[in-house]
């Protein structure tokens, strides 16, 4: 008796894979390479160095240019370099001539097309970077008006709170009454105190008054 698994096959040959030769040739290829699969591979090596601007001072050269094209001055330089090259290749000798006239100005045109196809991506940075600033400026201004008004609002308590307390401290006419009405309270309980004493306080004889001799009781001599 035996196991399915341990019995040898019946009935067919064993075969081999078509590229199992191949297969077997490159996991011992990778095995015997020093490194493994959970290794990294080194960076390649560029011919040419990799280009990374610096994108702020970028946005500050793309903001100045913007800024010039929308002066006066770049207008009036912009058309003062086209008349003098109409001029001077509508004007000077056949072979001093380098934009030909009977050609429509291609040089010119060519030049103005290249100088429109820039300005349009570097007005477009100039604005994103505006665009950034003034969300930027909104943030902090949003910021601020919070700040401000959780200012405001306890300010606005305290001040009720002050109010609220003012109203139970004494003011300097309360005071004053209630002065007066002790000072009166007073004044009539010493002019009753003093009423009370005149009565209490025993006469004096006048001088007008005769003094009657004492009559002694009857049935005793006088003493003389």
């Amino acid at each position: 008796m035996c196991w399915t698994t341990c019995c040898p096959t019946t009935g067919a040959h064993r075969t081999t894979h078509p590229y199992r030769n191949e297969v077997t040739a490159v996991v011992e290829k990778i095995r015997s390479n020093s490194r493994g699969l959970d290794t990294p591979r080194e960076a390649r090596k560029r011919i040419l160095p990799r280009l990374r601007p610096n994108p702020d001072r970028f946005g500050s050269g793309t903001e100045n240019i913007a800024r010039f094209m929308g002066t006066p001055q770049f207008l009036f330089y912009m058309t003062v370099f086209v008349v003098v090259w109409l001029t001077f290749n509508t004007i000077a000798p056949e072979n001093l001539r380098f934009d030909s006239a009977a050609l429509g100005f291609t040089a010119l045109t060519l030049m103005l097309s290249l100088q429109a196809s820039y300005a349009a991506p570097l007005l477009l940075l100039a604005q994103n970077r505006q665009d950034d600033r003034d969300r930027v400026s909104m943030r902090e201004d949003r910021q601020r008006a919070e700040r401000n008004l959780s200012d405001t609002e306890y300010l606005t308590r305290e001040i009720a709170e002050l109010r609220i307390a003012l109203r139970e401290v004494a003011t300097r006419d309360y005071v004053r009454s209630e002065l007066r009405s002790i000072l009166e309270e007073l004044l009539e309980t010493t002019d009753g105190q003093e009423l009370t004493l005149q009565k209490r306080k025993p006469r004096k004889p006048s001088d007008s008054t005769v003094a009657l001799p004492k009559v002694p009781p009857a049935g005793r001599k006088p003493v003389r």
